[in-house]
């Protein structure tokens, strides 16, 4: 059966040649520790990066030809979006990370689409670079952090980018960079990681319903990484809040259950039970496939996990594996 994978990161080859030998790719460096293994070194923090995060266009189409996926919607690796970093660095990389991506749709278009990466501390730049792989590159939109510096995307400094990703038709990926919102309270045990993605994505639903953004850009196209985190489970809270209290009112006539089925949600919530639930909460035609590779967060043979699960029809398991995002983003 065939598959599409929404949720496929890239970490660019133009970064581990320029960092060779102790070179930086626009002030970005790398190390190696004692056990071999890679670092990015992004504003002086230190990012892990998987072995695979190396691997050339080649070597990733043999892993997914061994894992069953027939396509890869490419998106760069989270760790470089640089929202904090000067501006003309953000721009640098993503446009450097974008036009490798571009190279790949360019040589393999049976195998790839592409999502940008966008420099979101500046929004006119955030808006030209997306214009630019929209309308020049053949991008099928970006993916982006649920917050920037701080700033959730309700704010309204950040409405004309949601005009212009409206305008342009291009599906907007959310998915964390670095820390979340969980690093600062219980830094330990994967915990920011493990949950706090998951907050993540729930903060950016309510954030976007209650903001009124969804209201202001009716045909937004938006999808959640990781099942979109605890929205599902929370929903008639969020109901109940809007009902019962005046400022949950402010931007909006209707419960925030009403919005559940203007967004996308990856499958990646690792369990059965938990597919089912967001399939019935949602509609199956709004959950796709996504496998979070190459990180260790990716689970197992992810194509043969959909295709066994018993509770899911043959007609829901095709509609996850590729009809919903072949229809989405015409591939």
């Amino acid at each position: 059966m065939r598959s599409i994978d929404i949720h496929a990161h890239l970490t660019p080859q133009c970064f581990w040649r320029t960092t060779e030998g102790g070179g930086d790719w626009h002030t970005i460096g790398r190390e190696q520790d004692a056990r071999g293994r890679q670092y990015a070194i992004v504003g002086g923090r230190r990012q892990e990066l998987p072995p695979r995060a190396r691997w050339t266009p080649e070597e990733r189409l043999a892993d997914m030809d061994s894992l069953g996926v027939d396509i890869h919607v490419v998106s760069p690796y989270s760790g470089f979006y640089n929202y904090d970093l000067d501006t003309p660095v953000a721009v640098a990389t993503s446009r450097d990370a974008n036009n490798e991506i571009r190279d790949m749709i360019t040589s393999w278009p049976d195998r790839f689409a592409g999502l940008a990466t966008l420099p979101m501390q500046d929004v006119p730049a955030a808006i030209t670079e997306l214009e630019r792989v929209m309308v020049q590159l053949g991008f099928k939109g970006a993916m982006i952090n649920d917050q920037v510096n701080g700033r959730t995307l309700d704010d309204p400094a950040f409405l004309p980018f949601w005009k212009a990703a409206e305008q342009l038709g291009a599906l907007i990926l959310f998915h964390q960079g670095g820390g979340t919102i969980v690093s600062s309270r219980l830094p330990r045990y994967h915990l920011p990681n493990t949950i706090g993605n998951l907050v993540e994505r729930t903060v950016t639903f309510a954030s976007l319903v209650f903001g009124g953004v969804m209201d202001a850009c009716p045909d937004l196209k938006i999808c959640f990484s990781h099942g979109g985190g605890y929205t599902c489970y929370g929903i008639g809270r969020m109901d109940y809040g809007w009902r019962t209290r005046p400022e949950a009112r402010q931007h909006i006539q209707q419960p925030p259950s009403t919005y559940l089925r203007r967004f996308y949600y990856d499958c990646i919530v690792y369990t059965e039970q938990a597919l089912r639930y967001l399939i019935d909460t949602v509609g199956v035609d709004r959950v796709v496939f996504g496998t979070d590779w190459p990180y260790d967060m990716e689970f197992d043979w992810p194509v043969s996990w959909i295709l066994s699960l018993e509770s899911l029809t043959q007609d829901e398991k095709e509609a996850i594996l590729w009809k919903n995002l072949e229809r989405l983003l015409g591939l």
